[in-house]
């Protein structure tokens, strides 16, 4: 178990008044089966009321709006996060995650992708467990990306990503569910925090024997207790950390982010 202090931070600037803000913000780690949340805060700036409410899959939801003019729109969320992942506790299965999601739908590229991983997956011992099956695939996504910042957006597909064989940790994650759920495994989307980022980090897990397990393709890894967990859902569609719309004319945006996360001794 680690103890985890974590602060994140969004900031918002526009270049001319906005009028009529609406925000959706699912952006506040929770307790959950692999972590206890504890002294968890958010501040918003210009200060509203926000109401509260908890979406299908298990996010904190944040809604707020701001009628009057302004150029800022900033948000700050810190807590402590006890994480365990030697003590995952069990949750009750949702076939939803077996099956392709919008930004998971495969293409030639993928699908290439997926021949590969069902030979590599094939290969493997008669008692391997789905954890096993799933780092054969989370390896050979590893190797098919170049991690490279700006290369695509919070739009782009898993088809998109890997056909041009760039794109960041949302990419590698889109990519591996794609081809877990075309493997035979259940896969979902994680949106979190990691130490050592600067902003929020994006994973797989799989589900074996009732509980729900991290596998990190963007290090090639298995998830530890660094990681702490914000939200899940099919893909990064359902786990938008921030989401807003408003009134203004011409307006063009600038966003600035940063995450920390720090150990503290138990």
């Amino acid at each position: 178990m680690k103890k985890l202090v974590f602060d994140y931070e969004m900031k918002l600037s526009f270049s001319s008044p906005v009028t009529e803000h609406r925000f959706q913000l699912r952006c506040i780690p929770v307790t959950g089966a692999r972590q206890q949340v504890v002294d968890a805060k958010i501040t918003v700036e210009p200060a509203v009321e926000l109401e509260t409410t908890v979406d299908s899959f298990g996010s904190l939801v944040k809604t707020g709006y701001i009628p009057e003019p302004h150029e800022v729109f900033n948000y700050k969320v810190t807590g402590i996060a006890f994480v365990d992942n030697e003590h995952i506790k069990p949750e009750i299965h949702k076939p939803l995650y077996r099956f392709d999601s919008a930004l998971t739908i495969p293409g030639p590229s993928v699908e290439a992708l997926i021949r590969v991983c069902r030979e590599r997956v094939g290969a493997l011992p008669a008692e391997a467990t789905p954890i096993d099956r799933a780092r054969e695939v989370m390896d050979e996504v590893f190797h098919a990306f170049v991690y490279t910042p700006g290369s695509t957006t919070i739009r782009t597909t898993a088809e998109q990503a890997l056909s041009q064989r760039k794109g960041v940790c949302q990419d590698y994650a889109h990519v591996m569910l794609s081809v877990c759920r075309h493997v035979g495994l259940t896969a979902r989307y994680i949106a979190g925090l990691l130490g050592g980022e600067g902003a929020t980090h994006a994973w797989a897990e799989i589900y074996h024997d009732g509980r729900w397990i991290g596998l990190d393709p963007t290090h090639n890894r298995m998830v530890d207790d660094s990681y702490i967990t914000i939200a899940h859902g099919r893909d990064y569609r359902d786990c938008m950390l921030d989401i807003g719309i408003f009134s203004g004319n011409d307006v063009q945006q600038h966003q600035w982010v940063n995450a920390s996360v720090h150990e503290q001794e138990l």
